[in-house]
């Protein structure tokens, strides 16, 4: 039996209890709350047929910039691969397997032929604007977003996720009045959402509101702090707010007890780290001994050669922690990755490896090698992925060189003894 879910797109192998299930981890996938596990496998318990639920459950794992977390789609894949699927589904197949493949752009274009066909599958619209985040391109998480939204009505569900994928669109693209009566919009509706509240972090900061931000974000901490896959990256935005009006010891008190509490070994949670500890240092204050556990959380990512963004920020943690060792590993796996006719390869020759050995050069005062690797460079910052206030780092890190190269008197950052892992 052939069923439609509630947008009227046909699904495959679903009772309409699975369905229901999975309508219900789609929500949450889509809102990015954490209670998609238990429904997801109810459905497929329930019709182990179901290929729209093996599909969620792959792409589930394959929006990351983790290599390991990415391997956990293949079993998932291969169960669907194998059941009778419609052309919408053997389309988001396709795309699933670019990626296990290694081919993001061949993924985006199918998810991308498969949106002008279906405008309303908005797992396909969700995992597409997650794509040309981690692949940085800007113009698309605009277009994409813009170009389904006649196909939608507030009464469909997943509607707010859309409408809070276009709001964060607008933020990437400048259109900041636009974005924020978007996000607020999605608000109106539910006050809780945590997509729209991490758009409205952005907006502020993008429009230099760090106290209207750290107001925000510390009003409504219940609707993004619990339950949700961006909490830590929320908290990264509040302490940011910190950062910006001085407040080391709040900003740091904030790592601790909410970055690094847990000593999180997700990828996404130390990026956040080793920006915030990074742009702490740059401003003057010194993290301390908080490098040293996060340079030891890094280690085991130093051989992904899989994302040079994560490349970045295991960068700034081993040269913060002075750890050369690691440093030097990270950049001889960059030297030897640069030669490769792949996606990281040319991530690699672009912009990664430059941008890691700008880090280390600022690490050792080499403030001229950091203008030179960075200067000419930051044109194509965008392709290492992420956001604009994610990247501001690089620019951030460059000012920085160039002042210290004005004012040479500060040229270095406090020293630190080398602890025995460090020395070399």
């Amino acid at each position: 039996m052939t069923l439609k879910d509630p947008r009227g797109l046909d699904v495959s192998g679903a009772s309409p209890a699975a369905q229901d299930a999975y309508e219900r981890a789609l929500a949450a996938f889509l809102g990015w709350r954490s209670d998609a596990e238990r429904p997801l496998v109810a459905a497929i318990d329930e019709s182990p047929g179901f290929v729209m639920a093996h599909v969620l459950s792959a792409w589930r794992v394959l929006c990351s910039r983790d290599r390991v977390a990415t391997r956990l789609a293949q079993p998932a894949a291969a169960r669907a691969a194998g059941l009778p699927a419609n052309p919408r589904e053997r389309l988001h197949l396709a795309a699933i397997g670019a990626v296990l493949a290694d081919d993001y752009d061949g993924a985006r274009g199918q998810l991308g032929q498969l949106l002008r066909q279906y405008p309303r599958d908005v797992l396909a619209l969700q995992v597409a604007h997650t794509l040309d985040h981690l692949a940085g391109d800007v113009k698309m998480l605009l277009q994409r977003v813009s170009a389904v939204l006649p196909a939608w009505s507030p009464d469909l569900p997943g509607y707010r996720a859309v409408r809070a994928m276009h709001a964060f669109g607008l933020v990437e693209g400048g259109q900041y009045a636009r974005a924020e009566d978007a996000a607020l919009e999605v608000l109106s509706h539910d006050a809780l959402d945590p997509r729209a509240h991490h758009t409205m972090a952005h907006l502020f900061e993008m429009t230099g509101r760090a106290e209207a931000g750290l107001r925000w974000m510390s009003q409504h901490a219940a609707a993004w702090s619990s339950g949700t896959s961006v909490a830590v990256h929320c908290w990264w935005h509040l302490a940011l707010f910190q950062l910006a009006r001085g407040r080391f010891d709040s900003l740091l008190h904030l790592y601790d007890q909410r970055l690094r509490n847990g000593r999180s070994t997700h990828v996404s949670d130390l990026i956040d780290a080793s920006s915030l500890l990074w742009r702490t240092e740059l401003a003057g204050a010194d993290p301390q001994e908080r490098w040293l556990e996060l340079a030891q959380a890094w280690e085991p990512h130093i051989d992904d050669a899989f994302c040079s963004f994560s490349d970045l920020h295991a960068m700034q943690a081993f040269v913060g922690a002075r750890d050369w060792k690691r440093a030097q590993r990270l950049e001889t796996v960059l030297l030897a990755a640069r030669a490769r006719a792949t996606r990281y390869g040319n991530s690699t020759r672009r912009l990664g490896l430059a941008a890691c050995q700008a880090v280390m050069a600022f690490g050792r005062g080499d403030d001229k090698k950091v203008v030179g690797l960075l200067a000419s460079s930051l044109t194509q910052a965008h392709r290492l992925g992420g956001s604009h206030a994610q990247r501001d780092v690089l620019h951030l890190t460059l000012g920085k060189a160039i002042d210290r190269l004005r004012r040479p008197i500060a040229a270095l950052w406090p020293r630190r003894s080398a602890t025995p892992a460090a020395a070399g």
